[in-house]
C-alpha cells in the first residue's frame, strides 16, 4: 500500500488562472467559430459598460485582421473613460476582478472573469501579449503590453510606454492575436453578434471591419443613455448562510441588529424584533421529542403564528431574551451557527418583495427603435413586463420585441437576450427558447411559423441572471422566469393578432373592391342603353358609391377579441 507522503507529492495548489486555461470552454472558448465570437463580445462588453458608467454615447469599433490561416488579429476601440495606469494590469490580467462582480447590481458580465479571459486566450493560443492603448483624456496616453501569470492569477506589463495626448483623446483600444478561430458570416459569428448587440443598444454606434476590408456600421439610432444600474441590498429570502456570515465579518456596523437593517433590504427594528421571535421558537421547537407536535409547531410557524408558539413553552421569555442580546452583539462576533438561525428564521417570515429601482430595462421605445433601425420591419412593437423576483428574493424583468415583415427574410428567428447581451449558443437548454416554443402561434394568425417572416426578441434582466454555466449563453430553467417570459410574449403577440387580422380584412376588401370595379364598366353600359344617361356619369356614380361604402366598412371595424393567455399550451 502506498503512503500518504507519495500519495500527496504531486499535491498542486491551483490558480484561478490556471484553471480556466485549462478549461477554457467553460467560458466560452470552444470551437473555431465561437471562440473568436466569445472574444469579441467580452470586449465589446466592457466598452459599452465602461461608456455607460461615465454617462457617454458609445462609440464601438471593431476589426478583424486575418494574419493567416485561422490566425486573426482582433482590435476592439472605444470612447470610453479610458483606464488609469495603475488599474490596467488588473482589469487585462486579474481573473474574478472588476468593478462590478463583488456587488449586487445588474450588469453584462458577473463574473470578472471576462475580458482576462479574452487575453488568457489570446495567449495560450498565439503566444502573443495582449496590446493595450487607453487614455482618460489627460496630458498621456499609455501603451502596454499585458501578460498573465497563470500560476499566481495576475496581469504583468511585460513593455510599456508612455505617448504625448495632444489632442485630448480619451478612450481604450485592445488588439489581441488569436489562433486556431474562424471568421464566418454565419448567426454565430462576430457580425450576428454585433448586429444583435445593436438592436439591444440602440444608443450605441457601432463599427466592424471585416477581414476583407469590408466596412458595416450599425448607427446610433437613440439619444437616450441608459443610466447606471443601482448595487441593491440582498433580500432576506434570497441569501444563504454563508452569505449572512461572510457580510457579517465585512460591515462596519456595531451591532448585529444595525447589520440586517443596513444591509439588507426589507429589514427594519421590527422585523429584527420579530426575528427574535421566529428564533426563540425554533430553538424551542427543537427541544420538543415528539416529531408530530414538532411538525405541528413548524406549521404554525409557516402561517405566520409565532406568538402562539412562544405561548406553548413555559419560560419561553428566557430564550427570547437570549436572543435579543444576540442582536446587540459585533457583528464579527456572529458565529456560523448563528447565521444560520438567522437564515432558517427567515425562510419562515414574510417580508415585502425586493425592490426594483435598480433594474434597468432597454425600454419599450427603444426596443421599437432599434428593431426598425436594424431589421426595417412593416410592423415592430414591444412589452416591457413589470419587474418580478424568483427564487424567493431576486429582482428580475423580461421585455419582449416583435417585428414582422419588411426586409426581413421568411422564416422565424429567436434573438435572445440576458442584460442586453446576446446569446447565440446553447439555445436548445435555454429557458427563453422553451418559452418562446411553448407559445401557439396560430392563436396569434401565424399559421406557419416556419415561414413567416418574424423576430421575436427577448430581454431577461436581473442582478444576477441564473446562467447554465460560465460561457453566460444560456438561462436556466426556473418556473418564475418561464412563465414570465411566456406573458410578456403573448402581450406582444395579441398585437401583433391585431395588426395580422386587420392586414387580412383590409387585403379581403380590396379583392371584394376589385371584384366590384371590374363590373362596373358592363353595369354604365347597360343602364346607358335602358335610361339614356351618359355612360360616364353612371360609372362615375358607381366608383363613388363603392368607395364610400367600403370607407364606411373600414370605420366600422372591431378589434381583434383577445386571446386567454391561460388558454395558450
Amino acid at each position: 500500500m502506498a503512503e500518504a507522503n507519495q500519495l500527496f507529492k504531486e499535491f498542486k495548489i491551483q490558480s484561478v488562472s490556471e484553471f480556466f486555461r485549462r478549461n477554457a470552454a467553460m467560458l466560452g472558448y470552444t470551437g473555431k467559430v465561437r471562440s473568436l465570437t466569445t472574444l469579441v463580445h467580452e470586449a465589446v462588453t466592457n466598452s459599452l459598460d465602461a461608456c455607460e458608467e461615465a454617462g457617454i454615447p458609445p462609440y464601438v469599433r471593431v476589426e478583424v485582421e486575418e494574419l493567416g490561416e485561422e490566425h486573426y488579429k482582433v482590435v476592439v476601440e472605444d470612447n470610453g473613460p479610458g483606464i488609469p495606469e495603475e488599474y490596467i494590469a488588473h482589469v487585462f490580467g486579474k481573473m474574478l476582478a472588476g468593478t462590478k462582480a463583488h456587488r449586487n447590481i445588474q450588469s453584462r458580465g458577473q463574473q470578472g472573469i471576462g475580458i482576462s479571459g479574452a487575453v488568457m486566450f489570446a495567449q495560450t493560443t498565439s503566444g502573443k501579449a495582449t496590446r493595450v492603448i487607453t487614455s482618460t483624456g489627460g496630458d498621456e496616453i499609455i501603451e502596454a503590453w499585458v501578460n498573465i501569470d497563470v500560476d499566481k492569477n495576475e496581469g504583468k506589463i511585460i513593455k510599456k510606454e508612455k505617448h504625448p495626448n495632444p489632442k485630448g483623446w480619451r478612450g481604450t483600444r485592445i488588439e489581441l492575436e488569436v489562433k486556431n478561430v474562424k471568421y464566418v458570416r454565419s448567426k454565430q459569428g462576430v457580425y450576428w453578434y454585433l448586429k444583435l448587440t445593436a438592436i439591444a443598444n440602440p444608443h450605441a454606434h457601432i463599427e466592424l471591419i471585416e477581414p476583407d476590408g469590408k466596412l458595416i456600421v450599425f448607427p446610433r439610432s437613440s439619444d437616450y443613455i441608459p443610466e447606471p444600474p443601482v448595487e441593491m441590498k440582498p433580500h432576506p429570502k434570497g441569501v444563504m448562510t454563508d452569505d449572512v456570515y461572510r457580510l457579517a465579518m465585512k460591515t462596519k456596523k456595531n451591532t448585529v441588529r444595525r447589520f440586517l437593517i443596513g444591509e439588507f433590504s426589507r429589514i427594519s427594528d421590527q422585523k429584527v424584533d420579530e426575528l427574535i421571535e421566529y428564533i426563540a421558537a425554533l430553538r424551542l421547537i427543537k427541544t420538543v421529542e415528539d416529531k408530530d407536535l414538532q411538525e405541528q409547531y413548524y406549521q404554525r410557524l409557516m402561517e405566520g403564528d409565532v406568538k402562539a408558539v412562544l405561548r406553548a413553552f413555559d419560560g419561553y421569555t428566557k430564550v427570547v431574551k437570549e436572543v435579543a442580546k444576540l442582536m446587540e452583539k459585533p457583528p464579527e462576533k456572529l458565529t456560523w451557527h448563528e447565521a444560520e438561525e438567522i437564515v432558517q428564521a427567515f425562510k419562515y417570515m414574510k417580508f415585502l418583495a425586493p425592490p426594483t429601482h435598480g433594474l434597468r430595462p432597454i425600454g419599450e421605445e427603444n426596443i421599437e427603435k432599434g428593431l426598425k433601425e436594424i431589421l426595417r420591419p412593416e410592423f415592430v412593437t414591444a412589452v416591457t413586463r413589470p419587474p418580478r423576483v424568483y427564487s424567493g428574493g431576486i429582482p428580475f424583468q423580461v421585455e419582449v420585441g416583435i417585428a414582422y415583415g419588411g426586409e426581413i427574410p421568411a422564416g422565424f428567428d429567436l434573438y435572445r437576450y440576458a442584460n442586453r447581451v446576446p446569446l447565440l449558443f446553447d439555445a436548445g437548454i435555454c429557458v427563453t427558447t422553451q418559452a418562446a416554443h411553448s407559445i401557439d402561434w396560430k392563436r396569434y394568425k401565424v399559421d406557419d411559423l416556419e415561414n413567416t417572416p418574424l423576430v421575436l426578441m427577448v430581454n431577461v434582466l436581473s442582478v444576477h441572471v441564473p446562467y447554465t454555466g460560465t460561457g453566460k449563453q444560456s438561462i436556466a430553467s426556473d418556473e418564475d422566469i418561464y412563465n414570465e417570459i411566456r406573458l410578456a410574449i403573448m402581450d406582444a403577440a395579441r398585437r401583433l393578432q391585431n395588426y395580422l387580422s386587420g392586414k387580412h380584412r383590409r387585403l379581403a376588401q380590396v379583392r371584394r373592391r376589385k371584384t366590384f370595379e371590374k363590373y362596373v364598366p358592363e353595369i354604365a353600359r347597360a343602364l346607358n342603353i335602358l335610361t339614356g344617361e351618359p355612360e360616364e356619369k353612371i360609372r362615375e356614380y358607381f366608383i363613388n358609391f363603392i368607395e364610400s361604402r367600403f370607407a364606411a366598412l373600414e370605420s366600422e371595424e372591431v378589434p381583434v377579441e383577445e386571446v386567454d393567455e391561460n388558454a395558450s399550451s
